[in-house]
C-alpha cells in the first residue's frame, strides 16, 4: 500500500491571505500595511468578526474569526475593509482556470484553495518542484497575487505542507521524510483536530505528532476507535482519498451581527428574511437545491444555539424556507436574553437534475 502511495504526487495550492491580497493588488498604497477584511470596527465598538487579514496585520495577533472589536484594540492603525465577495469570487475563478489548464485531476476545495494530482505528470518530486515554481509564477504574473504550494503523496500532508512556509512558499514532503517533517508539529496541524478535539489527546499526554507515532496504532484504536485509525493513516501517509474532478459545495450560509443586541421581533425576522433571500439568489444562480435548513442564534454572552430541519427530498423554495426559519425562531426560548447574531445555512446541497442533463447533452 505504501509503495502505491509513494508514487502519488499531490499538490495543495493555497492563495495567501486571499481577500486582503486582492485588495492590496487593486490598491498598491495598501502594500506593507496591516489590512483587515471584515466588519466595520467603529473605533472598537463594532460588531462582527475578521474575515481575513494581511500578514502585516497578523503580526499584531489578528486572525480570522476574531471579534472585530478586539482586532481594532490590537491594531487601531490598520486599514479595515468590508470587502466584496463577488470580486473575490471572480478572481478565484481566474486562478482556478489557470490550475485547470494543467489537465490533471483537479479539485477546488474552497474559494482560495485547490488540489491537483500530478502523479502521472511528474517523474519525481524534483519535477514537482519545478511545476510548483511555474504555477506560482503564472498566478503572480496573470492574477497579481501569491500562493503557497504543498506537495506530498497524500492530500492531507500536501495541505499541511502548503501552510508550512507562508507566504509564497513551496514545501515538498517526500514519503521517506514524512516523520521528520511532522514530528515536532502540534497535533492541531492535522486538519480535523481543533481546539476541542485536541483535549481528547491531551488527556493521554499526546500533544505533538511525534507523540502519536510513539503511541502506535493499536493504542490509538484502543483509545479512539475508528478515529484513531483515521489519525494514524494521516500521519503515516496512508490517506488515499482521491482528487475529485468537480467541486461541489456541501453548504452555503450567511450570518449577521446586530449593531446592538436585539430583542425586537420584527427586526430579527426581517434579518432572517434578508439572509434567506440573499442565499436563495446564490442558490438559484448556481442551481443548487438543499435538504437541510439551519437557523443559528447567538445570544448576549456569546451563547450559541442552532435549530435545523431536514426534508425528505431536496428543494429550493425561498418562501417555504422562510416559513420554516420563522417556525424555528418562533419555537425558540430566549430566556429573556437578547440576540447578538443571526445566521441562516442550507446544507446537503445537490445540483439540479436539469443542469446535469444539459451538461451531458452538451458533451454528447
Amino acid at each position: 500500500m505504501i509503495s502505491l502511495l509513494e508514487k502519488s504526487i499531490i499538490f495543495h495550492v493555497d492563495l495567501d491571505a486571499f481577500f486582503a491580497a486582492v485588495e492590496i493588488r487593486d490598491n498598491p498604497d495598501l502594500k506593507g500595511k496591516p489590512v483587515i477584511i471584515g466588519a466595520d470596527p467603529k473605533k472598537g465598538k463594532g460588531r462582527g468578526v475578521v474575515t481575513t487579514c494581511s500578514y502585516e496585520a497578523r503580526k499584531f495577533g489578528l486572525h480570522s474569526a476574531m471579534p472585530i472589536s478586539i482586532a481594532y484594540n490590537l491594531c487601531p492603525h490598520g486599514v479595515y475593509i468590508n470587502g466584496s465577495y463577488e470580486k473575490y469570487e471572480e478572481v478565484s475563478q481566474s486562478v482556478m482556470h489557470i490550475l485547470r489548464s494543467y489537465n490533471v485531476d483537479f479539485q477546488q476545495a474552497s474559494i482560495d484553495e485547490a488540489y491537483l494530482d500530478f502523479s502521472g505528470y511528474c517523474n519525481n518530486f524534483l519535477d514537482a518542484y519545478k511545476i510548483a515554481v511555474e504555477i506560482q509564477s503564472q498566478i503572480k504574473k496573470e492574477i497579481g497575487i501569491t500562493c503557497s504550494i504543498g506537495c506530498s503523496s497524500t492530500k492531507t500532508i500536501a495541505k499541511i505542507a502548503s501552510d508550512f512556509n507562508k507566504p509564497q512558499g513551496i514545501t515538498i514532503v517526500e514519503p521517506e521524510k514524512l516523520h521528520e517533517f511532522l514530528g515536532q508539529m502540534d497535533i492541531t496541524k492535522i486538519p480535523g483536530i481543533g481546539k476541542k478535539t485536541k483535549l481528547m489527546f491531551h488527556r493521554h499526554d499526546i500533544f505533538k505528532i511525534q507523540d502519536l507515532y510513539k503511541t502506535g496504532l493499536s493504542n490509538l484504536v484502543f483509545m479512539f476507535g475508528d478515529y484513531g485509525i483515521w489519525v494514524w493513516n494521516v500521519i503515516m501517509g496512508l490517506d488515499s482519498r482521491p482528487i475529485r474532478e468537480n467541486y461541489n459545495r456541501k453548504s452555503i450560509g450567511k450570518e449577521r451581527t446586530f449593531m446592538e443586541d436585539e430583542s425586537r421581533y420584527e427586526v430579527i425576522i426581517s434579518k432572517i428574511e434578508e439572509l434567506n433571500a440573499r442565499i436563495h439568489t446564490i442558490l438559484e444562480k448556481q442551481k443548487y437545491r438543499y435538504n437541510t435548513i439551519t437557523l443559528k442564534i447567538r445570544l448576549t454572552g456569546f451563547i450559541t444555539h442552532t435549530r435545523s430541519k431536514t426534508m425528505k427530498t431536496a428543494f429550493r423554495d425561498e418562501i417555504k424556507a422562510r416559513r420554516e426559519l420563522e417556525d424555528m425562531f418562533n419555537n425558540f426560548s430566549f430566556e429573556k436574553k437578547k440576540i447578538r447574531l443571526i445566521g441562516v445555512r442550507f446544507s446537503n446541497l445537490e445540483q439540479d437534475v436539469s443542469k446535469t442533463q444539459t451538461l451531458i447533452t452538451d458533451f454528447v
